[in-house]
Order: structure tokens, then sequence, then C-alpha cells
């Protein structure tokens, strides 16, 4: 009798064991009864009604990530989703395998936006693209429950063809970049020496005057020690006798035609 009643009391335990559930932190648990929604649980203590109650999903909180690889036909491109659920219910019953229909619709939607984009702006759009894809999606996934936070493109590869055109490309600008420094290079050099040059020329021809300015100079000055000169001669014969004065002008005028 004794171990009935302990049978029955250890099942009594085990099933108001199983009545309490405890919810997790970040956690959300969609209750179901007799297999029609019921609830959505948060995180903590909850009683549930042994045989006709279950909890149906359990769904987490926390932002998540998914990584999808992508090949859009005319190039590769990796993708990561960052998305979170705000709603337990929608998670569960809005679509089915969630994380696969967040997958085709990042698809299709990265295809739509990089089909009406050239290949240079989706190359160097990265930023532009990461919004237009987040923005779309998060506005698709609002009925599912799921908010889509950011999308980013990890990998762009474009197919070998392109690569190899991409790179003939770049090789081709660089050789023309390198040309046109030696071209300014030598154009500043022959600045440069022409500059030289003129300043030479400039320093010579002032030489030159200075030179011919310092020799009229010269010649100027030797002519007025010369009439000084005479001019004094004539003086000291103005102040001697005229007969005197007469032999001594007719002596420099001798002494003049002789030189």
């Amino acid at each position: 009798m004794l171990l009935v009643i302990a049978i029955l009391l250890v099942l009594v335990l085990i099933g108001i064991a199983r009545c309490i559930v405890i919810v997790p932190q970040s956690n959300a648990y969609v209750t179901e009864w007799l297999g029609v929604y019921k609830d959505t649980w948060g995180a903590g203590l909850h009683l549930r009604t042994p045989f006709v109650e279950r909890v149906s999903r359990k769904v987490s909180l926390k932002e998540e990530a998914a990584d999808f690889p992508r090949d859009n036909v005319t190039m590769m491109i990796d993708t990561v989703v960052f998305f979170q659920v705000f709603d337990a219910k929608l998670f569960a019953y809005g679509v089915n395998r969630p994380i696969q229909a967040i997958e085709n619709l990042s698809a299709t939607t990265l295809r739509d936006i990089i089909g009406s984009m050239s290949l240079d702006e989706t190359l160097t759009s990265r930023d532009l693209i990461n919004t237009k894809i987040t923005a779309s999606l998060d506005e698709a996934t609002d009925r599912w429950g799921i908010k889509v936070n950011r999308v980013e493109l990890k990998n762009i590869e474009p197919p070998a063809e392109i690569r190899q055109a991409m790179e003939k490309q770049m090789k081709a600008d660089r050789e023309k970049r390198a040309s046109i420094l030696l071209a300014e290079g030598e154009k500043q050099a022959a600045i440069t020496r022409a500059e030289g040059e003129k300043e030479s020329a400039i320093l010579r021809a002032e030489a030159v005057k200075q030179q011919r300015i310092r020799e009229a100079e010269g010649e100027a000055q030797a002519l007025l020690m010369v009439q000084k000169a005479k001019a004094d001669s004539i003086r000291l014969i103005n102040e001697a006798a005229p007969s005197q004065n007469m032999l001594a002008l007719r002596s420099m005028e001798a002494m003049e035609k002789v030189a």
C-alpha cells in the first residue's frame, strides 16, 4: 500500500513539475490549447494546463546572423543578414522555414537592386546596396515577425572574364598615370632649365651693362681731368707776362697738334 502511495506521489510531483515552465531570458514560447494558438510567454515562470496545453515553438529573441552565398548570374555576392524576432507568434505561424524564406527574399531583392546598377556602381556603392536591401527586407519580413537590422555585402566577385577586363583596365590606368607623371616631370625640368638660362642671360647682360657704365664713367672722368688741366694752365699763363702768354699759348697749341 505504501509503495502505491509513493508511486502516486511521485507521479503527482512529476505532473506538477511538467506544469511548470521556465522561459529563459531573450526567449519566447508559443503555446497552443488543443492545437490552437493560445498565448506567447515571455521570460519567467509560467504554469500550463496538462494534457490540453503545450509549448509549440521556442523562439530566440536575440539577434542572429545568416550567411548566404549568392550567385547573381553576373557576379558572386556573399551576403550576411542580421535579423531579430520581435513577434514570436508571427514567426511561428507566419512562414514555414523563416531562415530559408529570408534567404530567398534576400536573393530576389539583391537581384533587383544589382540589375538596376552598372558594374562599376555595384563594386563602388556597397553602402548604398546595403541600405537598399536592408530597407526592402525589413519591410517584407514584418509579417513574419522578423526585423532585419542590417545587411552586409561580405564579398563581391565578378566573373573571370570581367575580372580580367578590369585588371587590364587598371593596368592601362596605372601606365597612363605613370606617363602623365613622367611628362609632367620633364615639363617641370624644362621650365626650370629655361628659367635658369633666362636668369643667367639677365645676369650676363647686367654685367655687360655695368661694365660699359664703368668704362663710360672712366672716360668722362679722364676728359674732365684733361679739361681741368687746360683750365689751370690757361689761368697760370694769364697770370704771367703777356709775351710769355703768347709764347706759352703757341707752345700749347703746338703740343696739342703733336698729340
